[in-house]
């Protein structure tokens, strides 16, 4: 016997020929935008979504396993499913591929330069899809291995969704960035595209990286995006792979 519709129908939002799984994919990636489910906290099990979306549990785990193999959602032997988090510690440095030339774990602390508000350069308009009025923040950070710089940091946020960032609330914020922009601001990135090139360190650069100018450095321009496709970040890092590397797992 074929399965019926899902009780929420995800028609006007999935195509009438999508996979039964893949629409409901489509509303639970709904109800986690809409925060059904907060970040860390435990969803329903497959048999209670089967229920409710009136379909077979192997369909619910389909959909699960989907959303899991895209880190929306983590699955715990023996817990259960829970709704992915900047905070774990296995994902603090999910977006950050640097690593020590030595292999050891990746730790660094942060030290904030500044917080400006400022209307978006053109280029930052563009990248995050706003109008060339809107307001966005600029955050400059370097992050430090021990004493010694290792990554120059330029963030440009949307000013309407991180209303009321200051630096003050940066420096006060002890855990992960993205830990603290999915707690306070409701924020959540959940995917990231990244364009990398070597240039030579120059001017300011140079300085604030303890590094001679015309050094080689690794240029790491990323957006991130929230649910939807929307861009909530452009990141421009400058990193000193002095005794780092850019490391990244190919499947």
């Amino acid at each position: 016997m074929s399965e019926a519709a899902p009780v929420e129908s995800a028609v006007s939002q999935t195509p009438s020929f999508a996979p039964l799984y893949q629409q409901i994919k489509t509303l639970l990636t709904r109800s986690l935008q809409g925060g059904e489910w907060k970040p860390g906290e435990a969803i329903p099990s497959e048999i209670e979504l089967a229920a409710r979306f009136k379909v077979s549990q192997g369909t619910v785990r389909k959909a699960i396993d989907e959303l899991a193999t895209e880190n929306l959602l983590v699955r715990r032997q023996g817990k259960g499913t829970f709704v992915a988090t900047h905070s774990e510690e296995r994902t603090q440095y999910r977006f950050l591929r640097l690593q020590p030339d030595d292999e050891a774990a990746i730790s660094l602390r942060r030290r904030l330069l500044d917080c400006r508000r400022l209307r978006a350069p053109v280029d930052v308009a563009r990248a995050l899809a706003l109008k060339a009025s809107d307001n966005v923040f600029q955050v400059r950070r370097l992050l430090l291995q021990g004493e010694q710089p290792v990554v120059l940091d330029e963030i440009w946020l949307p000013a309407a969704p991180f209303k009321g960032l200051t630096a003050e609330r940066l420096v006060g914020h002890r855990g992960p960035m993205y830990a603290f922009f999915e707690g306070d601001f409701g924020v959540r990135m959940i995917r990231a595209d990244e364009r990398i090139r070597a240039v030579a360190a120059a001017g300011d650069a140079a300085q604030l990286l303890a590094v001679a100018p015309g050094a080689p450095l690794l240029s790491v321009e990323r957006l991130s995006y929230t649910y939807g496709d929307k861009p909530v970040e452009l990141r421009r890092g400058l990193y000193d792979t002095a005794h780092h590397h850019y490391r990244n797992a190919l499947n």
